[in-house]
């Protein structure tokens, strides 16, 4: 039962990062390349009827985490209570900017709400790239000193950074160059997601530019991905362990490599759709090849005194973990049939919507 609920909360945050996260690179699109009104309409519209119901998929991965691996979200929520904060407050003014804007014609106003939302959208970006070299690099989990348990074994807390900046020192902080360097490949990975968004929903006058910027910054990603391959092996010596004894999970990392090299060809498609397709594999298979590439670790222990947090030394009692199974089925029906609605409802370009217009 560990593992079923494992691939559940990994499924759930692996459609939390293709849905939300097409949200994320739209507002940083909007920040950087949308200058005439129209357009930032155009994007705005884009994703108006979807963001709110995607950020649920973030709120039942927690409730997930709450009810099947208690120990684990007791320890992560306590130990990254700063940076979840801070999360939490972007995740705020990235919805109010988004609701605020319409309000006032006023073109103050309304570029004050512009920054907010495309801010809060690069930071967040970066802040859940950050949040996955966390993962990726481990914590001092019991907060060990000179070889000795300072606290319990599941607990740590880390500073937003420490001050050689590096993730192999002994106290570790939110913020170094291991974690600093994901958090820019997922802002490149977001931003091309969410461009390929905008030109699959919108006719806006800036898709054939946006095409032109998802071929240049996959040329990016692609030099970005593999610098972390080389990069990886500074924080795991054999980071690929898993995938030896398990030649069937390469799987992920050939869908990976699908997705980007698929991206190449995006001028060229016929239909609008393929290239958010590509990138949606690019993300998935990544994401799921870093969780297996640790796995059955949740939260690597950074020194040998205590343990990492696995699936199993974290999970729910077994009686809890099947009590749980038939809400689930029921849940998962209910969200199937509101997105078949909601995505039929919602079908076609987006241009006209005029979402938060008053």
């Amino acid at each position: 039962m560990e593992f079923f609920w494992y691939v559940v909360l990994m499924g759930i945050l692996a459609v939390y990062l293709v849905l939300d996260g097409y949200d994320f690179g739209a507002g940083i699109i909007h920040l950087f390349f949308a200058k005439e009104e129209k357009d930032k309409k155009a994007i705005t519209s884009a994703i108006g009827p979807f963001w709110d119901a995607n950020e649920v998929w973030l709120i039942a991965a927690g409730g997930v985490l709450f009810f099947a691996f208690p120990t684990l979200y007791a320890s992560s929520f306590s130990g990254f209570y700063l940076p979840l904060i801070m999360i939490l407050w972007l995740l705020i003014f990235r919805a109010i900017g988004l609701e605020m804007r319409g309000q006032v014609h006023n073109h103050m106003w309304e570029a004050i709400w512009d920054k907010a939302f495309g801010i809060a959208s690069l930071l967040l970006a970066l802040f859940f790239g950050m949040a996955l070299g966390n993962i990726v690099r481990g914590v001092n989990l019991g907060m060990v000193q000179n070889g000795v348990s300072t606290q319990e074994a599941h607990y740590f807390f880390l500073p937003l950074w420490n001050p050689t900046f590096s993730p192999q020192a002994n106290e570790l902080g939110i913020i170094d160059w291991f974690t600093l360097f994901l958090g820019i490949v997922s802002v490149v990975a977001l931003t091309i997601h969410g461009a390929n968004w905008i030109i699959y929903k919108t006719n806006s006058s800036l898709n054939p530019k946006l095409k032109n910027v998802v071929f240049k910054l996959n040329i990016v990603l692609l030099v970005l991905v593999f610098i972390s391959l080389q990069v990886w092996h500074f924080i795991e010596p054999k980071p690929f362990h898993n995938f030896v004894e398990n030649p069937i999970l390469w799987f992920f990392p050939l869908l990976t490599f699908v997705g980007i090299l698929g991206l190449f060809k995006v001028r060229s498609f016929k239909k609008d759709g393929y290239g958010f397709l590509f990138s949606t594999l690019f993300l998935v298979g990544g994401f799921a090849s870093t969780a297996v590439s640790i796995f059955p670790n949740v939260l690597p222990s950074t020194n040998k005194v205590n343990p990492s947090l696995t699936i199993y030394n974290t999970a729910a009692g077994e009686y809890g973990l099947n009590a749980g199974l038939n809400w689930f089925f029921i849940a998962l029906f209910l969200v199937i049939v509101y997105f078949i609605i909601q995505y039929r409802v919602f079908s076609g370009k987006m241009d006209d919507i005029g979402y938060g217009e008053h």
